[in-house]
């Protein structure tokens, strides 16, 4: 079936909104920000380590890295389950998860970690990291999508060479 614009709008509307409520909660007090150890950017002040932050944090983790996830996990698997039973496998199902787990799992096991245990131990430079992992999220989803779609990679390729990929015939009878 295909996506009516309302519900796309719907759903748009709804990622916007729930993007700002996690991002105001630290300025309205559940939570708090503070710069990053190379003091660049902000982040979560995971210095304190108290109720107000545990709390937050275990909110914000469960409903924007855990439920995602296994939104993700389910989502994926029915799509591998079609894609075996049609033989057509158009791209890695398992990458997405992957990807978001490498990414964002880093930053999410350190802030949970500064839940129960102090994290100033750790240098700067090397707390610094798995924030600067997360951030790259939006560019690695780009090309996960992008070269892991054999339409998109067959129009990279045309537009990098100025050649067409010519697809091979797929016989699909059955025996």
């Amino acid at each position: 079936s295909r996506l009516q614009w309302s519900t796309a709008v719907s759903m748009m509307l709804f990622a916007w909104l729930f993007a700002a409520f996690w991002s105001v909660m630290p300025l309205l007090g559940w939570g708090e920000y503070d710069y990053e150890p190379l003091r660049t950017c902000c982040t979560l002040d995971y210095s304190k380590g108290d109720r107000n932050y545990v709390t937050f944090l275990f909110a914000l983790s469960t409903f924007n890295f855990m439920i995602p996830g296994f939104i993700m996990l389910t989502a994926y698997q029915s799509i591998h389950q079609k894609f075996r039973k049609t033989g057509h496998h158009k791209f890695n199902t398992g990458l997405p998860l992957k990807t978001l787990v490498i990414c964002w799992g880093p930053y999410c096991l350190l802030c949970s970690y500064a839940a129960v245990e102090n994290v100033m131990f750790i240098p700067p430079k090397y707390r610094m990291i798995p924030a600067l992992i997360a951030k790259t999220v939006p560019t690695v989803d780009a090309f996960v999508y992008a070269l892991g779609n054999e339409n998109y990679r067959g129009g990279i390729w045309q537009f990098l060479t100025g050649q067409k990929i010519e697809k091979a015939e797929v016989d699909n009878k059955t025996k």
